[in-house]
């Protein structure tokens, strides 16, 4: 495919395009190339679970044939469960349509060296239609782009951050597999939320994570302990939407595969055990084409320093939360985290930064931005990204008012409720109106169809739950 300037024409179209120069450009990966310093190039697309997908390449076969011509991969990929089983019900593929290909189109503006895979660059990919060059709607990048292109006809752009925490275990990612992932030795014993002394130990894995992002062309802040034993948050710089969801996915990938080097297992599932889970916090706040901070302003009818339009997002977002938890908590173990008292949300509430709130408020001036604190760590980062735009788009559209900010505690104070489990999610998500207007009716029945791969899963497992308390007893 032709590129511009380092970007795919198609990407372009399509909402792909970027607000930031790349971390590697094709003359930097063609030098790198030529002296021996790079010999791999990874192309991936990101599927449902936002996990990379795709090959290997020889970085000299990748720049001869791959970045003009792409590659072709299975349309699978963005149909597939945890498992990666292929499975009926899609109108995408199936075993009655055969299952076959798509391209993957690479998106060169994503190019970046991988530090934890030394003599490899990482390049994204977009799921193009074979013959055609539309994007395949499914696909989260491409879901994503969508609402990106909704808000550039307004003029606006989402700049947004996404604060991932995850759990380490100090105990080879191979040894907990064997032990079936149950009672593992956590890195940490005991909360160490802001504790610099009892996380020192941790700096082997913790701070080569911190190096090693950055130089994957990451900026990151900082990094800290957290509640649940060997908990851990770091934090990356926040950036245009569509780059931080790969920024996102990058990372993740990274963690694990660094924590597995230095013999650790890492996990990014929202609830390990009946301690804290893992959030992943998105800040989020829009601006001009000006770069220009929309949030900041004087009418505001509930924040100082604040716009109508952020009363609007938030109407907006608290409007359609329900509906599209889904698209935040896709598993069945997302649900487990949301409990009083520990962080995590249980009402459809907003405050003036409060933590017991889903839509919390912080920052003034330019910082002045949302926090959404539904998603968990296992979340599809360009889906839930997707989701805040489209709330936020229609709150502004139909000049939603949120109601004055909660006050106190929203475990006890608020009355609208997150869904209290996947089951639930899928129904109102399936049922929506406005998911349907906002994402099409193929794009809703797609990830409806994925949850309930997953809630078919869960229903025909048995659980050590279920062993230990009717094995004697019952």
């Amino acid at each position: 495919m032709p590129a511009v300037g380092g970007r795919s024409l198609v990407a372009h179209r399509y909402g792909f395009e970027r607000c930031k120069e790349p971390t590697m450009d094709l003359e930097e990966l063609r030098r790198a190339v030529m002296v021996g310093t790079v010999h791999t190039v990874a192309l991936a697309m990101v599927d449902p679970q936002a996990r990379l997908v795709g090959k290997r390449f020889d970085a000299r076969f990748f720049l001869d044939h791959v970045v003009e011509e792409g590659t072709e991969a299975c349309a699978y990929l963005v149909c597939t469960d945890v498992e990666m089983s292929p499975a009926s019900g899609f109108a995408r593929t199936s075993w009655d349509a055969g299952y076959g290909d798509m391209l993957l189109e690479p998106d060169l503006a994503t190019l970046r060296p991988l530090p934890w895979e030394p003599g490899s660059v990482l390049c994204l990919a977009n799921a193009v239609e074979l013959g055609s060059a539309r994007p395949v709607a499914e696909a989260p990048r491409a879901v994503l782009a969508a609402q990106r292109a909704r808000l550039a006809e307004r003029g606006m752009a989402a700049m947004a951050a996404t604060e991932l925490e995850f759990r380490l275990f100090a105990i080879p990612l191979a040894k907990a597999r064997a032990r079936r992932f149950w009672a593992l030795p956590t890195a940490t014993a005991y909360n160490v939320d802001y504790a610099l002394g009892a996380t020192g130990h941790l700096e082997r894995v913790v701070g080569r994570i911190r190096r090693e992002m950055a130089a994957a062309g990451m900026v990151v802040e900082s990094s800290k302990g957290e509640c649940a034993p060997g908990q851990v948050e770091i934090a990356i710089r926040y950036a245009e939407a569509l780059t931080k969801a790969d920024e996102h996915v990058v990372f993740r990938e990274g963690v694990r595969q660094i924590a597995a080097e230095e013999q650790m297992a890492a996990t990014f599932m929202a609830k390990y055990d009946e301690r804290e889970g893992s959030s992943c916090h998105v800040h989020v706040s829009l601006w001009d084409e000006e770069g220009r901070p929309l949030f900041a302003g004087s009418d505001s009818r509930w924040v100082p320093g604040a716009s109508r339009l952020l009363d609007h997002a938030i109407g907006g977002l608290l409007a359609t939360m329900g509906d599209l938890a889904l698209l935040m908590a896709p598993n069945v173990n997302s649900y487990k985290r949301y409990a009083p008292g520990t962080f995590a949300p249980t009402a459809i509430a907003w405050g003036l930064d409060n933590r017991t709130c889903a839509i919390r408020v912080v920052g003034h001036g330019a910082s002045l931005r949302l926090e959404h604190r539904l998603p968990g760590a296992d979340v599809n980062p360009y889906l839930a990204l997707a989701a805040i735009i489209a709330g936020m788009l229609v709150g502004i559209e139909e000049e939603l008012d949120p109601g004055p900010p909660l006050v106190g505690n929203g475990y006890e104070a608020a009355t609208a409720r997150v869904p209290l489990d996947l089951a639930e999610a899928l129904g109102r998500f399936r049922a929506s109106p406005f998911a349907k207007a906002a994402f099409g009716e193929e794009i809703v029945a797609h990830y409806a169809r994925l949850a309930e791969l997953e809630l078919e899963a869960f229903r025909a497992a048995v659980t050590d739950w279920e062993r230990v308390r009717g094995f004697e007893r019952l």
